[in-house]
């Protein structure tokens, strides 16, 4: 296996309407505000929507995501309206096993950007990343199986159902059992 740091790869790309790229210095303001946009949206789903983080610690966040991703430990992405450059929302491909090489897709949105097919196409362009650019040979999206219009994504791309493990993690309050999807795409 080579060394994923001598793993040369493009830190940005296109599609259609949008720009994803890694993290900068600086974009903490813009992924705060989506944050605090989106909080009612995300708070069910997302443990970081519970927290009351100020500016400075996303900034940090921020800062330590485009660490990792230079580390090639986590790549972390943000998504740009390709036209405006409004920040939508955050992407990008956890849990590395470089040996496979295997990536699992997380995402969310900025609610004022929900319902017009964004994260559909940003994840579209993420899998083909992660299959063109990383020779990806599995790409998995891990939900709440309560959570359907992030159910519906991996759905609507052609993702695999493989199984549902029930009762493996808590919800965001920390008190309640939840059931989580594995959807994945694997290279034939």
């Amino acid at each position: 296996m080579k060394d994923p740091l001598l793993i040369d790869f493009p830190h940005e790309f296109h599609t259609e309407r949008l720009f994803i790229r890694i993290p900068l210095p600086g974009d903490g303001e813009a992924v705060y505000q989506a944050m605090q946009a989106s909080k009612n949206e995300l708070i069910e789903w997302l443990e970081f929507a519970r927290n009351e983080d100020p500016l400075e610690t996303v900034e940090r966040n921020v800062r330590e995501a485009h660490i990792n991703f230079l580390k090639r430990d986590d790549l972390r992405l943000h998504i740009f309206h390709r036209e405006t450059g409004e920040f939508i929302g955050s992407t990008g491909l956890h849990n590395i096993n470089w040996k496979v090489p295997k990536f699992e897709i997380g995402y969310w949105i900025d609610t004022r950007y929900s319902g017009k097919g964004y994260m559909t196409e940003a994840i579209e362009g993420v899998t083909m990343y992660a299959l063109y650019a990383l020779g990806a040979n599995r790409i998995e999206i891990r939900c709440d199986t309560k959570n359907k219009k992030s159910r519906a994504i991996p759905e609507r791309l052609g993702y695999t159902l493989e199984g549902i493990l029930r009762h493996d993690s808590l919800d965001t309050s920390g008190i309640k059992l939840r059931d989580t999807c594995i959807y994945a795409k694997v290279r034939e």
